[in-house]
């Protein structure tokens, strides 16, 4: 007899995605086998990484554009017979969300043939597509505290945000406090190609510091490819130094040497910031999707471990003047290190396992693999 197998379904970007493979990981260390639901990109180029059963829906990206949207959801209803095959086929014991709308017709499907499903949520606001497949499921797990637009009388569990194995592994990674001529490194970065106005303003911020600090910096940020060489002899210019490239592959281990982090506030920033304990300037993109960057930001703000800055306000000036304060207190700079590293939550892939085995648990009876 086979091992019984868990179906995860995802949106194809990193902030769905990461989550599902660190439970899929979690679940397959205790003896299930997973299989991942999502979009054809996803699929086309993970193809089996990461040790996961990947099935495309054939679903196309949803765009900005109400053309796009409209595309997308037509995408989404065409993908629901596939999808009903596809749980017919696998017959899983359990069904886990993640947010996304490639996530729709898997846990419209499961919910149809009576697996028993759960949704996660990375972000301190229930995202849409959860929000439209709350009704259809046992309980939500949660990773932060307080999560916006929670429907009501449905059962929630807090669990946290589950973040890959290297960045777990760097948990009890000691923060380097330094002292007020030390050494201080400056991490930014700007979500999967870095941020424009990132390139623009944080160069021009640095290079109105006093020269002692600048003689103290050391810099690394991720940059759009367009504006990597200008990022780059702006900080020359200033005399800083700096490395500038569009993705770090060793983006755990610059975290954990890093004095502070500049960054968006996605959910698996977010959660990677945290487990490790870095304190962040959080600038949250002004265009996410319900401002949820805003929401995950001002809850970890709420800890003592982050600073915001709304991306109106974020101008070189106001940014020489916060770096200036940070680098003339370390003191208060680790505390706030301190204080991220206790909102951490580096056992989430296990609790969120143990959510998707008490499902299992009280499942009445297994669902017959179709002939």
């Amino acid at each position: 007899m086979s091992a019984p197998l868990v179906l995860l379904a995802a949106g194809g970007t990193g902030g769905h995605l990461f989550p599902a493979e660190a439970l899929g990981d979690a679940l397959r260390r205790r003896g299930y086998r997973v299989a991942l639901a999502t979009d054809r990109a996803r699929a086309d180029d993970r193809e089996r990484a990461d040790g996961l059963d990947i099935h495309p829906l054939g679903l196309r990206r949803m765009g900005a554009g109400r053309i796009s949207r409209m595309l997308g959801l037509a995408s989404v209803a065409a993908a629901l017979p596939r999808a009903y095959r596809l749980v017919r086929r696998l017959a899983p014991v359990a069904a886990v969300g993640f947010g996304g709308y490639p996530s729709v017709p898997a846990l419209l499907a499961a919910a149809r043939c009576g697996v028993p499903a759960l949704l996660h949520e990375q972000n301190a606001v229930l995202g849409r597509a959860n929000r439209l497949l709350a009704p259809f499921v046992a309980q939500i797990a949660t990773s932060f505290a307080t999560v916006a637009r929670l429907p009501s009388g449905k059962p929630v569990r807090l669990v946290g945000n589950p973040v890959r194995p290297p960045v777990r592994a760097l948990r009890d990674a000691p923060y380097r406090c330094g002292g007020a001529e030390d050494r201080f490194d400056l991490l930014i970065v700007g979500g999967s190609q870095g941020a424009r106005s990132f390139s623009d303003i944080v160069p021009a911020a640095v290079a109105a510091l006093d020269p002692a600090l600048r003689a103290r910096l050391r810099i690394a940020q991720q940059a759009r490819p367009e504006d990597v060489a200008r990022a780059a002899a702006a900080y020359a210019a200033a005399g800083v130094e700096a490395e500038t490239a569009p993705f770090f592959a060793d983006i755990a281990t610059r975290i954990a040497t890093s004095q502070l982090v500049i960054c968006r506030a996605g959910a698996s920033t977010c959660a990677e910031l945290a487990c490790i304990g870095r304190p962040a300037l959080f600038v949250p993109y002004a265009f996410a999707t319900d401002d949820h960057q805003t929401a995950n930001a001002r809850a970890l703000h709420a800890t003592g471990g982050a600073w915001v800055m709304a991306q109106a306000d974020f101008a070189a000036p106001a940014l020489t003047a916060f770096l200036t304060e940070r680098m003339a207190r370390p003191d208060a700079t680790a505390a706030a290190a301190e204080a991220m590293h206790g909102a951490g939550r580096p056992e989430a892939a296990d609790r969120l396992a143990d959510a998707v085995e008490d499902l299992v648990g009280a499942r009445a009876k297994p669902l017959e693999t179709a002939a």
